[in-house]
């Protein structure tokens, strides 16, 4: 059974800000707790193989995120560990302020799956957490 999750938030700061800070995918873990470690495998341009631990019992994820700069997306394709898909976080310029759009596409793998509704939330309260954690950072920095 797969988790689609759409969260969405408008950020009181500049699209260049936001981006500083989304953008610096290896300080992930200061903003989604879910995230525990990350180990660079790769970089490639704007591709990045990387093995991520994650909270649920310290699983490690395979994944290659890919930044796109001039579209303002970060693409990241979970391709091993618990579970796998996409999370795409996408910036919308309004003005000032920023819209953050993250989409979650994924499929839990194994026993994992039968608990699909409840990561869902836990994965819906990180996200809204994590973009209140970047929203407070966004707002207090100076580029």
């Amino acid at each position: 059974m797969g988790i689609r999750l759409e969260v969405s938030r408008v950020i009181d700061a500049p699209i260049e800000r936001v981006w500083k800070i989304v953008s610096d995918v290896d300080n992930e873990p200061r903003y989604w707790h879910g995230t525990r470690s990350i180990k660079n495998i790769n970089k490639d341009g704007n591709r990045i193989s990387r093995e991520v631990t994650i909270a649920f019992r310290n699983s490690v994820c395979k994944e290659e995120v890919t930044l796109e700069p001039e579209k303002r997306r970060i693409d990241t394709n979970i391709l091993d560990g618990p579970m796998i898909g996409h999370k795409v976080v996408t910036l919308t310029d309004l003005n000032g302020k920023t819209r953050v759009d993250v989409l979650w596409d994924i499929r839990l793998k194994g026993m994992l799956s039968m608990f699909s509704s409840m990561v869902k939330g836990h994965i819906e309260e990180g996200t809204n957490d994590a973009l209140e954690r970047i929203s407070k950072d966004a707002v207090a920095i100076n580029i």
